[in-house]
């Protein structure tokens, strides 16, 4: 199991006031409503489009980008996107820095996240991953070829797999050096040509006057406090997402040659949104 990141100090927030509680309210509500009852309008449409499309989503995942575009009204954060997003099958990877990430990504464009196992039974979280598409993987040897037909059939009707090479989230200030395991997976010969690879930064700006951190979700944090903390906020900030040049796969030797290009990519982004990094 991958360990998560931790930093010698943590941003702490005051205890949350009435006004504060209040704008939980006003913002939770509607946020709640949102994002459960559009689950409820895709495992409807899941109904109907599963008989009929198989693996192949045509409904669906718009109800995902619709539900997270309007996450992002409500909880008053400005997101916008830069780039262009790759249309065809393929693999996507970014910087992990909260789960906001998962809104951010899902508004930009049709995905299909690849996560640990262990997600799934998460309650709430591991609902909406299962219902929105996820794939889910066990980070053992012994499965891999299972899992590379997975990878195999999903990429066959066009789906878009997104995974977080890092292993974990972080404060949003810095990109840890990407893991190269999944990578290999990509390079299989036995997986649909092309086959491209798009590296994608997620920048986060706190609100102004608190902790540059501030999105930031890591280490030991609680999901209902920072949760909370972000309802509650007074004035929000903004998250760009970058979408950088896809990468054909066959253009690199190896997973290391491909992790490494990614990498740098993603670091790229964010040192250019002035984000000093680690």
């Amino acid at each position: 199991m991958t360990k998560a990141w931790h930093s010698p100090d943590v941003p702490v927030h005051a205890p949350l006031g009435i006004g504060d509680w209040l704008r939980v309210a006003l913002r939770g509500l509607p946020l709640s409503l949102l994002v459960f009852g559009g689950l409820a309008l895709l495992l409807l449409i899941r109904l109907f489009e599963r008989p009929i499309c198989g693996l192949r989503r045509p409904v669906s995942p718009y109800i995902t980008q619709i539900v997270c575009r309007g996450a992002f009204v409500i909880l008053g954060i400005h997101w916008r996107m830069f780039g262009t997003p790759m249309t065809g099958a393929g693999a996507v990877v970014a910087n992990h820095s909260s789960w906001i990430d998962i809104f951010a990504l899902h508004a930009g464009k049709r995905i299909y996240f690849v996560s640990k196992d262990e997600v799934a039974n998460w309650p709430g979280i591991g609902w909406l991953a299962r219902a929105t598409g996820t794939v889910f993987i066990r980070r053992d040897p012994k499965e891999a070829q299972a899992q590379l037909a997975i990878f195999r059939d999903r990429l066959a009707v066009g789906h878009r797999l997104l995974f977080f090479p890092e292993g974990t989230s972080t404060d949003g200030r810095r990109v840890l050096p990407f893991k190269t395991t999944l990578f290999a997976a990509f390079l299989d010969p036995a997986l649909p040509r092309p086959l491209h690879l798009q590296p994608v930064s997620v920048i986060y700006t706190a609100p102004e006057g608190e902790d540059p951190r501030f999105y930031g979700w890591w280490g030991d944090m609680g999901f209902g406090p920072h949760l909370l903390t972000a309802l509650a906020a007074r004035r929000q900030g903004s998250v760009t997402v970058f979408y950088h040049q896809p990468m054909a796969v066959d253009d690199f030797p190896d997973r290391k040659g491909l992790a490494r290009a990614a990498e740098h990519a993603v670091r790229a982004g964010l040192t250019a949104a002035g984000v000093t990094q680690a």
